[in-house]
Parts: C-alpha cells; sequence; structure tokens
C-alpha cells in the first residue's frame, strides 16, 4: 500500500491521531502535496460520503473522518504553496435569522470543506443582510449554502434566499437550502438553486454547481 493510499485509508476510518504523522511520512519520501490532498484526502472523503448515501455508515462515522481530514489538512498546508492551492472557491454557509441549530450545518461545512471548496461559516441565527453582505464583499464566494431546522423559520430562509435573489452577486452565485422541514419543492418554490437531503449530498451537488 502506497503511503497516499494509506492516508486514504486513515481518513475513511476516521483516525484523526495517525493522519498527521502519515502525511509527515509521505511529505518526507516526495510525495506531491497536491496527490496527497485530492488522491488521499478529497477521495477518501468522496467515498465517505458514498458510503453514507448508501446507509452503509451513519452520522458519527462521517464525523470523524471529517475531523481526520481535517487534521490531515493542517498537516498538509504548510507543504502546499499558494501556486498548488486546489481551493475549488468559496462557500458561504449558515443557519436561518431564528434557528439556533448547527449540528446538521456544521457537518454540512465539515463535507464541503472536504470536498476542496474555502468555507465562510456566519453561524446560527444568521439575518438575510449578513449572508449577502458576505457574499457582496468577496468575488471569490461561489455558493451559499443556507439551512433552517424549524418549520417556524422557514420564513426566515424565504427571505434570506430572496434577499441573495437580490443581491448584485446573484449573477455568479448558486444558493443551496437544506434542513429538516425543507423539501425540493419549497426550494424551487422560494427560488434556490438546489436543495440537499444530507452533508455528503451537499458537498456532491456544491461541486457540481461550481463546476457548471
Amino acid at each position: 500500500m502506497s503511503k497516499i493510499q494509506e492516508i486514504a485509508a486513515a481518513v475513511e476510518a476516521g483516525k484523526s491521531k495517525v493522519i498527521g504523522t502519515l502525511v509527515e511520512e509521505a511529505i518526507a519520501e516526495g510525495c506531491n502535496p497536491v496527490d496527497i490532498l485530492n488522491q488521499g484526502m478529497i477521495d477518501a472523503m468522496s467515498a465517505v460520503g458514498d458510503k453514507f448515501q448508501k446507509n452503509e455508515i451513519f452520522v458519527p462515522e462521517m464525523l470523524v473522518a471529517a475531523r481526520a481530514m481535517k487534521k490531515g489538512v493542517e498537516a498538509l498546508k504548510p507543504s502546499l504553496s499558494d501556486a498548488d492551492s486546489v481551493s475549488i472557491g468559496k462557500v458561504v454557509i449558515g443557519t436561518v435569522a431564528g434557528d439556533l441549530h448547527d449540528i446538521g450545518k456544521n457537518l454540512v461545512a465539515m463535507m464541503i470543506e472536504s470536498a476542496g471548496f474555502e468555507v465562510i461559516d456566519l453561524g446560527v441565527d444568521v439575518p438575510a443582510e449578513k449572508f449577502v453582505e458576505a457574499v457582496e464583499g468577496d468575488d471569490a464566494v461561489l455558493i451559499v449554502a443556507v439551512s433552517a431546522l424549524l418549520t417556524t423559520t422557514m420564513p426566515a430562509m424565504k427571505a434570506t434566499v430572496e434577499a441573495l435573489n437580490a443581491s448584485v452577486a446573484r449573477s455568479r452565485i448558486k444558493v443551496m437550502v437544506g434542513g429538516a422541514p425543507i423539501t425540493p419543492e419549497y426550494a424551487a418554490e422560494i427560488g434556490a438553486d438546489a436543495y440537499t437531503p444530507d452533508a455528503a449530498s451537499a458537498a456532491q451537488k456544491a461541486k457540481e454547481l461550481a463546476t457548471a
């Protein structure tokens, strides 16, 4: 097994304690840092996402894999020059005004980051204006991911998407929505570009939207 394959296996198994050492060993052996990132980590998280969607693993396993990936990226960062940076682009994410739920949002953020994006996490109880400011203040933002976990905050999601749709940045961004009460029909009704039911499919959809 190559060192990059070892790293991929460690990410899939969620081995946060050994991933940093494996990355350092791979660098010492002369492995390309971009290959370590793409083949050792991002591909491994794609495999984790596939397993999650097939119900072969569940949220806890996906969380530990994402944490391992994060540790691996931290160890790899010094070896990734700006020229080698493979960030697909930026994603702004947050839970809408009036909603304090963050577990699902945090998992989506980790999975999207694992897919190669830079994530700007606005947190919870985020007013529509704050989403708009984050997008209009940074031309590198490609996607906005909006979460609502309560039926009572669905109107806040609608208001947020409407504000984003009215933004001067709308032509360059895609708007994704998700959360327990949200449906594909509701996403279409409020003018979002995409709805995803879980963190793995959110990461997949973000990649599709960014490269479309």
